[in-house]
């Protein structure tokens, strides 16, 4: 695989460093989990999602691809966020009462990894039902919907009187309390060798030896959450976020609640996804991100929503374009 196509199809590489004067990550995360708790007394998140707290961390870092640093100072404010990516079964949901046709089903071709030929292809009748196209195996109810776009995302957010996380909010979250942690249960990849999330573990793209027990999407929920109880913050499937991309956002964003560019060609996506690897993506790191077009719709690419808190200031953008 070219570079050109690691981009373009959200494969990242490098790693985060751990901050010097950090807590130890389980002793972090059973603080964040303390924290999580007592703040459940007074704010009750709704079916299917966490609240989480709100606070102040450093967002980036500076021993990846250039584009995922400076490091930086960023408070963000409590919100509500969803336990899981969105499934199958809740957007086949939205899609019931709305009527809502995919872009990908729009224009009737979606591009899909195959694991038989090790490559991306452009498959036709490849939608969020088949993300493989239709001579493969449909897509399960607890599996992430893929093959959805940002403006797809968007559509099933307002539907369910959500917005899409910003950038901020989304790597707040993935921490999961743990200031300066490269994953998102510490700075071990696989603890005692057992995968926390699901990537590709083998040499990408012929073999995949699936310790993590999956080829492709896991089923939500299949790994241990993080601090603020949340799942599969790190692989499974990228999701995608409010913010426009811009390289360099990260050396000129204000620190209070950055909303992200006000203008775009691409849009930012975070998370990383069973095809990261070890030796070219990485991008299940905290700090990771990347960009997709808009209209993508893409076989390894989701998403999930948040809620504002109440008396919460609303986010500026992350419902329209």
């Amino acid at each position: 695989m070219t570079m050109g196509a690691i981009l373009r199809f959200g494969v990242v590489a490098g790693g985060a460093a751990f901050f010097a004067g950090a807590p130890a990550p389980d002793c972090a995360a059973a603080g964040a989990r303390r924290a999580t708790r007592k703040q459940s007394v007074a704010t009750t998140a709704p079916a299917g999602m966490v609240f989480i707290p709100g606070g102040t961390f450093t967002m980036g870092a500076n021993s990846g691809l250039e584009f995922e640093g400076p490091p930086h100072r960023v408070t963000v404010r409590p919100f509500f966020m969803d336990r899981t990516e969105v499934t199958v079964a809740r957007f086949a949901e939205f899609v019931a009462a709305t009527g809502h046709e995919t872009e990908a089903e729009r224009r009737g071709v979606a591009k899909a990894f195959v694991v038989k030929s090790g490559k991306w292809e452009d498959v036709e009748g490849a939608d969020w039902r088949h993300p493989e196209g239709p001579d493969a195996p449909a897509s399960r109810p607890e599996e992430p919907v893929v093959q959805v776009s940002w403006d797809d995302a968007v559509a099933f957010a307002k539907w369910a009187g959500r917005r899409l996380p910003t950038e901020a909010e989304w790597e707040f979250a993935a921490r999961g309390g743990l200031e300066g942690a490269t994953y998102a249960w510490g700075n071990e990849l696989a603890p005692g060798g057992k995968p926390m999330g699901n990537w590709w573990q083998g040499d990408f793209p012929r073999n995949n030896k699936a310790r993590d027990g999956f080829v492709l999407r896991a089923p939500v929920g299949s790994f241990p959450p993080n601090g603020y109880g949340l799942h599969d913050m790190a692989g499974n499937v990228w999701e995608w976020v409010a913010d426009w991309y811009e390289p360099d956002y990260f050396s000129h964003s204000p620190m209070l609640d950055p909303q992200g560019p006000t203008t775009g060609t691409l849009r930012a996506v975070r998370g990383g996804s069973f095809l990261c690897n070890e030796g070219f993506c990485r991008g299940y790191r905290a700090a990771a991100r990347n960009r997709k077009n808009p209209d993508t719709g893409i076989s390894h690419l989701g998403f999930r929503c948040v809620l504002d808190a109440p008396g919460q200031r609303p986010a500026k953008r992350g419902t329209t374009g």
